[in-house]
């Protein structure tokens, strides 16, 4: 299996059509499952993301049909702010999918959440105001923290990624001395045959909060840092 999340946690980086049609490609000449996380894609600054199944459309069907080896995920814990209410859903191979829901009779519980959800997928209003809100918070980040910590806005998702040099040391910093939590990228990645964790340098800030309790967030993030 290979797993993809676009955009990306933390960097928020979105792969390209091209890129997906390749992983796609790679994963039916060498079957296996490409899984491609897609819970931030409602999520974005300017342009909507590319996705798996529409890069499916763009290649044409496999051996056995038109989304082969591929399955992707959506949830409306991001898409709506809904993280409490666990629901999504996985759309993809048939075959990949029968397997799923095979699991899921034995070991997904049913939850009474169905109706809300139905209504939340069926309203875009709302994802659309989500998308400005988190808009305004990026203006917000770039007005007080551009030209630092290497920052640049994201395509997607609602997460900063800071280089800070040491990432642990910066959170511990900014928890004591700013009251600010954020989380060391070093605990976001692994590192492999001995070298160094390439998430140590940074830290994740989620940008989840309101307007004002952000710009007092920033301020006192570049005051300490």
């Amino acid at each position: 299996m290979f797993y993809l999340c676009s955009p990306a946690n933390p960097q928020g980086t979105v792969a390209s059509l091209d890129y997906l049609k390749q992983a796609i490609t790679l994963a039916r000449e060498y079957d296996f499952v490409l899984a491609v996380d897609e819970c931030y894609a409602e999520i974005y600054d300017r342009m909507p993301p590319a996705g798996a199944l529409e890069a499916c459309a763009a290649l044409g069907p496999g051996a056995n049909g038109l989304f082969d080896n591929v399955a992707v995920f959506h949830s409306l814990s991001k898409r709506s702010s809904a993280a409490g209410l666990r629901s999504g859903f996985v759309a993809g191979d048939p075959k990949l999918i029968g397997h799923y829901a095979h699991l899921r009779s034995y070991g997904g519980c049913q939850v009474p959440v169905q109706a809300a959800a139905a209504a939340l997928w069926r309203d875009e209003a709302h994802v659309e105001e989500n998308r400005a809100q988190y808009r305004r918070k990026f203006d917000i980040a770039e007005a007080t923290l551009a030209g630092r910590y290497g920052f640049y806005r994201p395509e997607g998702g609602f997460f900063l990624w800071l280089e800070v040099g040491d990432g642990e040391a910066a959170a511990l910093r900014l928890w004591r001395d700013a009251a600010v939590r954020v989380l060391p990228g070093g605990y976001t990645a692994r590192a492999a045959d001995g070298r160094r964790n390439p998430g140590a340098p940074y830290i994740r800030l989620a940008i989840v909060h309101d307007e004002a309790t952000l710009s007092a967030a920033f301020d006192r993030i570049r005051r300490v840092l």
